[in-house]
């Protein structure tokens, strides 16, 4: 069926009037003020032409009753629809006669300006007037003189109204329950009930306590607005039942139905091409397997749900099926349905993990995945858990995965909520880093030694080589804690303790002899993660002797 929709620039300026009223409330400057005189001129605007639609929608269908031969159901539907164009307009022109008196109120116009239209809210003596809007509307009980309550009841008997007038012409109730009340007080909103600031407010307060009177045309123009798009969702709905008794193919489509949308290289492309017609007379329901669909103003519905399998061929493919279903009302009244079984096949997708160690993940280490599954393409939105790892999403395909476990790691993979499938690992630890040695004059052989002269001395341990190519950010090593100790003949004649790195030597081999032993005992290697977490590493060899010359 049709449906009545509010426009952009209606949409636009319903989003301002919000924003302006959040403003008001605020006590925000005069410019607010002129931000409504601009918002009432373009409400009055959009209403003109909302209304002017609504006259053509009128004309259309009693136009479209003659050329069908003045049928009863068709004339009722002309008739509800003339009288519907009746009540909103009488609803709009009393509130309109408000807006006048409001602006008489408040001094009316500047002499000098002739007014355009009523509410022509930049020329009014009252453009500043905080007061006499709020006092003419609001209750009596809160010192006011009570018009509120009259626009109140205005507002929602005629919202009443068109709530009935569609229901009778068989409207569904998702359509019926579009026309709720107007006119709410603050504990019938579903914004200001959960408000403490507004618990208790009355419509009229609620719209128009402390209105400048720009703000309270405004306001009033909002409801018109509000009053006339009720108007064209129930005019639209009823244009739409003219002719429902009748099945005319108006609407016709050249269609291709294609065998796969898919075709390799060096294969055929094969599609069957045929024409559909529809009738813009008739709403049909749609459904797949007794779920309904939503059918757009041309007659055609949209299959859509995730398509789920377990049963796979040795091709990687699964058989399934779907019941589609059409319910059209024929000529004479009669409800027929049509009904296909149609045949599909989902694809086992298929988990492709690109990375440096996609075979084995290093230990407690961050190693990044991009993980993408055959024939999903743009449409893989996924998310990522892990057995035996922490995941840590990268957005879009990339993951983290940080081995807790030692042995292995499964990485589940899911597609908007539903689960695709999981991929297993091995997992390896972190090769132990290289102890080197070196002096100012360059690396120190162990085997050679070094001068017993040697002022100084670092030491460093170096990642391995495939290591630091596959995950760098994890390859960081470094000597945190040593121990020198000087043998002369086989004695211990002095030790140093050495942090950071770095060893100053001047002391130690102060009487140092060539042929003595300095002995290195590594206290303490760290690795710094890629988190930039610093760990103790265990290293293979501990102690280290190098020859002095």
């Amino acid at each position: 069926m049709a449906g009545g929709k509010e426009t952009p620039r209606q949409k636009m300026i319903g989003m301002m009037y919000l924003v302006l009223t959040a403003l008001l409330a605020l006590n925000v400057s005069s410019t607010v003020i002129d931000k409504f005189v601009f918002l009432n001129d373009s409400l009055v605007r959009a209403n003109n032409e909302t209304t002017e639609r609504n006259i053509q929608t009128l004309s259309s269908i009693k136009s479209t009753v003659a050329d069908l031969g003045n049928r009863d159901a068709d004339v009722k539907i002309a008739e509800a629809a003339a009288e519907l164009r009746a009540k909103a307009d009488a609803v709009v022109k009393d509130i309109t006669l408000l807006k006048d008196t409001l602006i008489t109120l408040t001094g009316g116009y500047l002499e000098e300006h002739e007014p355009d239209y009523v509410g022509d809210a930049k020329n009014l003596v009252g453009k500043t007037d905080y007061d006499k809007v709020g006092h003419y509307m609001m209750p009596e009980e809160e010192g006011g003189e009570g018009h509120g309550a009259r626009l109140k009841q205005l507002l929602n008997e005629y919202a009443e109204y068109v709530k009935e007038m569609v229901a009778t012409f068989g409207a569904d109730p998702a359509e019926v329950e579009h026309y709720q009340p107007i006119a709410l007080d603050a504990d019938e909103d579903p914004v200001y009930s959960l408000d403490p600031n507004q618990k208790g407010k009355k419509f009229s307060t609620l719209a128009f306590d402390a209105s400048p009177t720009p703000a309270g045309l405004a306001t009033l123009s909002e409801f018109q607005s509000r009053v006339l798009g009720y108007e064209t969702r129930a005019i639209s709905f009823l244009a739409g039942k003219v002719g429902a008794g009748d099945l005319k193919f108006d609407q016709i489509n050249a269609m291709v139905r294609p065998e796969s949308k898919y075709v390799t290289a060096g294969a055929k492309y094969s599609a069957e091409m045929f024409i559909a017609a529809s009738s813009s007379g008739v709403t049909p329901t749609m459904a797949y397997n007794g779920n309904k669909i939503p059918v757009n103003e041309r007659g055609i519905g949209l299959v859509e749900f995730t398509a789920r399998a377990s049963n796979y061929d040795k091709n990687g493919l699964s058989r399934q099926t779907y019941k589609a279903e059409i319910s059209v009302t024929m000529p004479g009244g009669r409800d027929t349905t049509f009904t296909n079984e149609v045949e599909y096949f989902v694809i086992q997708p298929v988990i492709q993990v690109q990375s440096t160690a996609v075979n084995a993940l290093y230990w407690r280490c961050g190693n990044s995945l991009n993980v993408t599954v055959q024939g999903l393409g743009p449409t893989f939105v996924p998310s990522f858990s892990a057995q035996g790892a922490t995941a840590i999403a990268g957005g879009g395909t990339q993951v983290t995965l940080v081995p807790t476990a030692t042995d292995k790691v499964t990485l589940s993979v899911s597609n908007g909520g539903t689960y695709i499938g999981s991929k297993e690992f091995g997992v390896r630890p972190v090769p132990p880093p290289d102890i080197v040695f070196a002096s100012p004059q360059g690396p120190i052989n162990l085997k050679t030694g070094m001068s017993a002269k040697t002022p100084r001395m670092q030491i460093a341990a170096v990642a391995d080589e495939n290591f630091q190519q596959t995950l760098p950010d994890d390859a960081k090593f470094r000597v945190a804690e040593a121990t020198l100790t000087l043998v002369s003949g086989g004695l211990a004649r002095g030790s140093i303790n050495v942090t950071g790195g770095v060893a100053n030597l001047a002391s130690l081999l102060a009487n140092a002899r060539k042929g003595d032993l300095l002995n290195v005992e590594i206290k303490l290697v760290q690795r710094q993660n890629f988190r930039n977490q610093v760990e103790p590493f265990q290293v293979r060899n501990k102690f280290y002797n190098i020859p002095l010359q």
